[in-house]
């Protein structure tokens, strides 16, 4: 009977107009930090487009990953799931379960024309026995380059001026920017995106080192982000004169935070906190006023599907948002959960935030948390070595090299925003630790999450970044060790 009733839903809400429901456009950014933003007081950085979407939309100060790592972000996003209940995609690189529904796909049945254009990294697993491939999400999947642009936004104008005109859309837009190795520098036309950053006026980060190269290296990642907010302003541009930007959402995220030491993959915010931007016009009450509500990524699905008048799939696990819509400091969730899994080095980490403390649980607490290879490879990341050897590191710095790691790690992020001072041993916060334990505790009881004996291998020198592999090997691309003993949690329906 539910499955019957979903299904008339459905019919229903396919048979609405397409001017009774919004467009939607989805842009997510690849490893850009939420500080790196104009919006979000980096005043180095050049994002002029996605300002001005800020200044007449929603910012959100308070929006969160599930993950800090490319594709279980992703998928976490699309299935509105955590990633450990996606299937083999809580780890890089792996598909998710063939049963769970995408967003898209639902969208899509109930009428929206849907594409999905740049960078996709998400599959669905169809080995597993049993399982029922998934209807097609997209309408269109298109990587979005051409000569002389490869960031995945060259085709986004075309899409959005070729699309039925009948029919009301939904658009992933995916850049490839601003993911090593700095594509937009090769790429770059002065022309168009202005002049290079000035590697003087960049913003050094406490836990990196400042100096030339370090310097160097961010400005030419500032370069990736000034190069996607021009292509931000030509979609904007294109909805202005089709006369559709008055009922298009618009949200522009990440997937993570940058590709420097401890950002992209960490629990904490370097890693996991996002650039949450909004406008709708027909939407959003008191435009410009940003918002301070706790959101999670897992809550993108829901509130989609809900603007569009399509049922939330029952597999969901997020919560719609569209109430800070209309009020901007509107109480959507208490608590926001993320993980850290494989993602070219073994871990497995938990972190919650509430209350505005940040707690995380390493449960591979042996090994340092230095961040992917491309980050290991990076010329910040060798400045550090340098000073490491030196014997010359701040304990900001040290931390990126710090092993073993302690097992809980507690911060309060409104008094110490880069979260440096660990407080998981001060008596004065031993009844929040408690408190914030016991919320992990329970949400890894309810989404049936586990900290498996064994898990995937590192696949990359943890000292150089380079392969410990050749790439035709794929021993630790498939299954991780030890996932099919208990595969309860793919299907566990876990706390909102």
């Amino acid at each position: 009977m539910r499955h019957f009733l979903f299904s008339l839903a459905f019919m229903f809400t396919a048979a609405l107009c397409a001017a009774d429901r919004p467009n939607m456009i989805f842009i997510i950014a690849d490893d850009v930090s939420w500080d790196d933003l104009g919006c979000y007081g980096n005043t180095a950085a050049r994002t002029p487009n996605l300002d001005k979407l800020a200044a007449h939309g929603r910012r959100f100060d308070e929006a969160y990953l599930t993950a800090s790592s490319c594709s279980p972000s992703r998928s976490s996003i699309i299935t509105g799931r955590y990633p450990h209940n996606n299937g083999r995609a809580s780890e890089l690189h792996q598909p998710i379960a063939a049963h769970i529904p995408w967003f898209p796909r639902l969208l899509r049945e109930a009428g929206y024309y849907t594409a999905l254009v740049g960078k996709h990294h998400m599959t669905s697993d169809q080995s597993a026995e049993g399982e029922k491939p998934q209807p097609e999400p997209f309408d269109l999947v298109d990587p979005g380059n051409e000569p002389g642009n490869k960031g995945g936004h060259a085709t986004w104008v075309k899409t959005l001026h070729e699309r039925p005109k009948d029919k009301p859309f939904f658009f992933w837009f995916a850049s490839l920017d601003a993911h090593r190795d700095w594509d937009g520098d090769k790429d770059w036309q002065e022309g168009l995106y202005g002049p290079k950053h000035d590697p003087a006026t960049v913003r050094v980060p406490p836990f990196l080192t400042d100096d030339a190269a370090t310097r160097q290296d961010l400005a030419s990642y500032y370069n990736e982000i000034t190069r996607l907010d021009y292509f931000v302003g030509k979609v904007v541009a294109e909805l202005e004169k089709q006369g559709a930007l008055e009922n298009t959402l618009i949200i522009m995220m990440a997937d993570n935070g940058r590709a420097f030491p401890r950002a992209k993959t960490r629990l904490h915010d370097s890693g996991m906190k996002t650039p949450f931007i909004t406008h709708w016009p027909a939407g959003i009450q008191q435009p410009g006023t940003p918002s301070q509500s706790l959101i999670s990524a897992i809550d993108v699905a829901p509130t989609l599907l809900e603007l569009a008048g399509v049922p939330v799939a029952p597999t969901m696990q997020g919560v719609s948002f569209a109430p800070v819509f209309t009020h901007p400091n509107a109480e959507v969730r208490k608590h926001a959960f993320s993980e850290h899994n494989w993602h070219d080095y073994s871990a497995h980490g938990r972190s919650v935030r509430s209350e505005g403390f940040l707690y995380i649980r390493n449960n591979r607490p042996k090994e340092p948390w230095q961040g992917p290879a491309d980050s290991v490879r990076s010329p910040s990341y060798e400045q550090l070595k340098v000073l490491r050897d030196e014997g010359k590191l701040t304990p900001a710095q040290a931390d990126v090299f710090l092993a073993p790691r302690p097992p809980e790690e507690l911060y309060r992020s409104d008094a110490d925003a880069d979260q440096l001072t660990n407080l998981a041993s001060d008596p004065n916060y031993a009844s929040v630790k408690v408190r914030l334990a016991k919320l992990l505790d329970d949400w890894t009881e309810q989404t049936g999450d586990s900290a498996p004996a064994d898990i995937s291998r590192d696949m990359f020198d943890r000292e150089t970044g380079e392969s410990l592999y050749k790439r035709k090997d794929n021993s630790y691309r498939g299954t991780p060790p030890g996932w099919d003993r208990d595969a309860s949690h793919v299907n566990a329906p876990g706390p909102r």
